[in-house]
């Protein structure tokens, strides 16, 4: 039976892995409930309806941000209804994830940095103690894992940086990994400097954080990476809007990252500079650039399997020409839940 607290939204039109003429979502508390958009005739007789003008899109997901350097607020004012915190201290993302704040986008995350004593980010300003674990041994990168998962991380988090100071030995990564998957939980790695990307393959890394950018990625090496792991896009921070050398090889290397098959999430790395607070036109545009059609773009951006994140509208409709699209998904708002009485 449905709940007293379900909704109907009906929409112009809707994306939901594929595209939908006027359309119907069923809704309970602000969040889409079912398979997904079904034909308007389909809305039970005496269903509170709710008509939503312009295009019904899934909730839309930023896979790199650093909670704790952003305005979350400011992220889901504009359009992002989830974020994935890579890289935050633990107990202040506890807090956000229990506040349950309606005005907030839903946080997942990984917990702090597994990084070796003395490693990347660990001297870096714009970390605090506690939003990186030094790992020093075999034995305690068991417990460091238990420990981000102790506190709610639903992935973990490792760094390969070793132009930026010492990195985790090959078997305290494997027993990071290790330990990972045995509690289900996936893993994603920093990469940055030569053959980063292939010890995170052979240690098995399921997530990039970013696009490689400090290399181009061997063929062979990114035919096997494209089969296994998926890759969080983070393209505008190389430039922020301007043509660099950075920007050229990642954007290359998801190219052909995206043409062997591989999966890519959209992300920012929100945080990381003068990035704009929810959804990133220029993020858009350079995975068009890469390859990406617009469908994959809305791919890149939701997660279909996800349904606990709030839906997301573009008012005016969204444009699916693709020299429109970046600029017109770019007004998608979160649908707020219907007020409470």
């Amino acid at each position: 039976m449905p709940s007293d607290e379900d909704e109907w939204a009906i929409a112009d039109s809707a994306w939901w892995g594929r595209w939908f003429d006027r359309c119907a979502v069923r809704l309970r508390r602000g969040r889409a409930v079912g398979t997904g958009p079904l034909p308007p005739w389909s809305v039970p007789r005496g269903a509170r309806v709710r008509h939503v003008e312009g295009t019904l899109l899934p909730g839309l997901r930023d896979a790199h941000v650093h909670s704790s350097l952003v305005d979350l607020r400011a992220v889901r004012a504009g359009g992002i209804a989830q974020v994935d915190d890579l890289g935050s201290v633990p107990a202040l993302i506890a807090e956000l994830v229990a506040a349950d704040d309606p005005k907030l986008p839903r946080v997942r995350a990984v917990g702090a940095f597994l990084t070796a004593p003395g490693g990347y980010p660990s001297d870096r300003s714009w970390a605090p103690p506690g939003s990186f674990r030094e790992v020093h041994s075999v034995i305690d990168a068991e417990t460091a894992v238990g420990e981000q998962h102790q506190f709610g991380a639903q992935a973990i988090k490792v760094v390969l940086h070793p132009e930026a100071g010492p990195t985790l030995p090959a078997r305290v990564l494997k027993e990071i990994v290790s330990t990972a998957h045995d509690l289900k939980l996936p893993v994603i790695a920093h990469t940055e400097g030569d053959n980063t990307v292939r010890d995170a393959y052979e240690a098995g890394v399921d997530r990039l954080a970013h696009t490689p950018w400090t290399e181009s990625i061997d063929d062979r090496l990114l035919t096997d990476v494209a089969q296994r792991m998926s890759w969080i896009s983070t393209l505008d921070i190389h430039g922020y809007g301007a043509d660099t050398v950075e920007l050229r090889t990642a954007i290359d290397n998801l190219r052909r990252f995206f043409n062997r098959g591989g999966t890519t999430c959209y992300g920012t790395d929100l945080g990381n500079g003068p990035l704009p607070m929810g959804i990133n036109p220029r993020e858009v545009a350079a995975l068009q650039t890469a390859g990406l059609a617009p469908d994959d773009v809305l791919t890149a951006m939701t997660d279909l399997d996800n349904p606990a994140t709030p839906p997301c509208w573009v008012p005016n409709g969204l444009d699916r020409p693709p020299s429109r699209f970046a600029s017109s998904l770019r007004t998608a708002r979160v649908l707020d839940p219907p007020p409470t009485s």
